[in-house]
């Protein structure tokens, strides 16, 4: 996990920290927060430099950053230092919100940190989590073409590990697959914004609900994992997904 992934942020004398993840990413995030959780203990990791954390200033959160790099945090806000794909230093059900910008698509191991966040959260907190959308249409196509997806379009640099390289970019199925499976339900899915190249990719819509409709119902035999199917096949061919920049979910932990 790198130390400002989420946020690498710079600080000017005498201003707030500045997020520059995807454009109008915080916001959302902040908007889905304050309408889900109006109090509580929240974590947001990896913090960088705590933009989000000074985000809530003045709201009535219990504030909690934590990242791999130490760092100072904002006013009557807590930091801890650790590695996401580690244990959560955490006692279980201690958490009502956990907000994830941009982080879990740098981690080693995607799904302990969701099985992790779902022990320290009560049942019905809330983890917001935000990672670069590769299910989009311009993705899949760049896949297609070169084999590597947007916004991670070249071999990572192997002789020079680095902790800003995405080394798990999450389809929006499988980081579907591991949120439900660590016994969470997405509530929303939503994306920071629609840049007006991936409207381009808009006649292909017809052709991959075709397309996709007819495997999956060729290869789904049970009742149930058809519901399923029909789930994920709608949410897959969503604005969000299906043209969106980055992904924004958030998923309730249930019992």
């Amino acid at each position: 996990m790198k130390s400002n992934m989420v946020d690498e942020t710079r600080r000017t004398e005498g201003t707030a920290p500045r997020a520059s993840a995807g454009q109008r990413t915080h916001d959302l995030v902040l908007h889905a927060l304050r309408s889900s959780v109006g109090a509580g203990r929240v974590l947001d990791v990896p913090c960088g430099t705590g933009a989000f954390l000074h985000a809530l200033q003045g709201a009535p959160y219990q504030r909690l950053g934590a990242d791999r790099q130490p760092g100072t945090a904002p006013p009557g806000a807590q930091r801890l230092v650790l590695d996401m794909s580690d244990p959560l230093p955490l006692a279980s059900e201690s958490l009502d919100a956990i907000v994830s910008i941009e982080g879990i698509e740098h981690i080693r191991r995607p799904f302990d940190f969701i099985a992790e966040s779902r022990r320290v959260l009560r049942t019905g907190g809330r983890l917001f989590l935000t990672t670069p959308n590769i299910s989009c249409a311009r993705s899949r196509w760049r896949w297609f073409l070169t084999g590597f997806h947007n916004k991670a379009k070249c071999p990572l640099d192997e002789r020079r590990p680095a902790l800003r390289h995405h080394i798990n970019v999450l389809s929006f199925p499988a980081l579907r697959y591991m949120l439900h499976t660590e016994h969470f339900e997405i509530e929303t899915v939503r994306t920071n914004r629609i840049k007006a190249a991936a409207l381009a990719y808009a006649p292909l819509w017809p052709f991959q609900y075709a397309v996709s409709r007819v495997v999956f119902w060729r290869n789904v035999r049970d009742a149930q994992q058809a519901r399923i199917a029909r789930q994920v096949l709608r949410q897959m061919l969503s604005p969000a997904v299906f043209f969106g920049e980055a992904l924004i979910v958030t998923a309730r932990a249930s019992s």
